[in-house]
């Protein structure tokens, strides 16, 4: 089969797929048709200019906060994160970047970075809608970045112009299989709970789990009382529904290889939607798969700035969805509303 006839294929079965399910997502439609995300979006439709772009990513990031006020995306298979504000600047360096801001706060791991995309859309009213799009190697997304009605439309053209190169094959890589944990038995569970006991920060967890070459999930697993404690897959809703109650601001961790990206406040318009929980406010909107959590845990950490209490959910296959903190800066104690909320999760599953 030609490329040529190849594409035309493809345009047709997702003309038809869209004809049935109008309101798929991307990611999904992508699934149905055997391709990956990134693949879809180079494939371009009617309605839309695809424009591809260097991977000079820092300099690209660098630059959205002159498009002033947008729409950051990320996701994994299992939760979308969308949080609109203005990008700060850039910190960091070609390997790792960091945005702080309170709209927009990013940790960004430019290394998995592959392919980037302009995408502008017709929309049903006629109007024009832009959006920055980046995958990994396997063209799986891992940011997106759209306009808003406060964004500056001819900062986002120019912005696209400047970084515009000639469109090229979209050569993706298979994803590898999962590195297998190393058995409970070859793990020095004493020295690994004696240096979880000895941490300072909260930054420092990942380098503990390196160190004794522990899974994430199998760290929990292993890590005893007062470490870690596993809880109901409902919790992610109790805890959302207590602190809207209690109007205890939230942290909301997700991310995938690339990019981390964090909801710092309050949580308000929670609508349960079949399997999704969303949370539909102004500023910030989560949109995750219940169905999609296979375990939920309470963790505590010691920090220089006291106990520090998180909830971690995990998928089926042991892979990180979100985790949720309590509004909090270094230097400064954990609030202890949130605390509250947080262990009496333990305390319901006791009872």
């Amino acid at each position: 089969m030609s490329v040529t006839s190849s594409t035309q294929s493809l345009m047709e079965r997702r003309a038809a797929i869209l004809a049935a399910e109008p309101n798929l997502r991307a990611r999904d439609l992508a699934g149905k048709l055997g391709i990956s995300e990134a693949e879809l979006v180079a494939l371009g439709n009617e309605k839309s200019i695809v424009t591809r772009l260097r991977p000079e990513w820092t300099q690209i990031i660098g630059g959205v906060g002159a498009l002033g006020r947008v729409m950051a995306l990320t996701r994994n298979a299992s939760v979308v994160h969308e949080r609109k504000g203005v990008y700060g600047a850039l910190e960091g360096g070609a390997h790792v970047g960091l945005i702080v801001g309170d709209d927009i706060d990013l940790r960004i791991f430019f290394t998995q970075w592959k392919f980037g995309f302009a995408v502008t859309e017709t929309m049903q009213d006629e109007s024009l809608r832009r959006s920055l799009q980046f995958f990994d190697a396997h063209g799986t997304a891992i940011h997106k970045i759209y306009q808003t009605e406060g964004s500056d439309c001819d900062a986002f053209d120019a912005l696209i112009e400047r970084f515009a190169t000639e469109p090229g094959p979209i050569e993706v890589t298979a994803r590898p299989a999962p590195k297998k944990a190393l058995p409970d038995s070859d793990i020095d569970v004493a020295g690994f709970r004696a240096a979880w006991d000895a941490l300072t920060d909260t930054h420092e967890f990942h380098g503990l789990l390196t160190t004794f070459k522990v899974e994430r999930l199998q760290g929990l697993r292993l890590a005893g009382d007062g470490r870690a404690a596993r809880v109901p897959a409902a919790s992610l809703r109790a805890t959302l529904e207590t602190a809207r109650s209690r109007e205890v601001p939230v942290m909301v961790f997700v991310g995938n290889p690339g990019m981390i990206q964090i909801h710092t406040g309050p949580v308000e318009n929670l609508q349960p939607m079949g399997p999704w929980f969303n949370v539909m406010d102004e500023k910030f909107n989560l949109h995750l798969r219940e169905d999609h959590i296979d375990s939920a845990w309470v963790v505590w950490k010691p920090t220089e700035d006291g106990t520090v209490t998180s909830l971690e959910l995990f998928d089926k296959d042991g892979t990180l969805i979100a985790t949720l903190f309590g509004k909090r800066k270094p230097g400064v104690p954990e609030d202890l509303a949130w605390r509250e909320i947080v262990n009496g999760l333990t305390e319901r599953e006791a009872a």
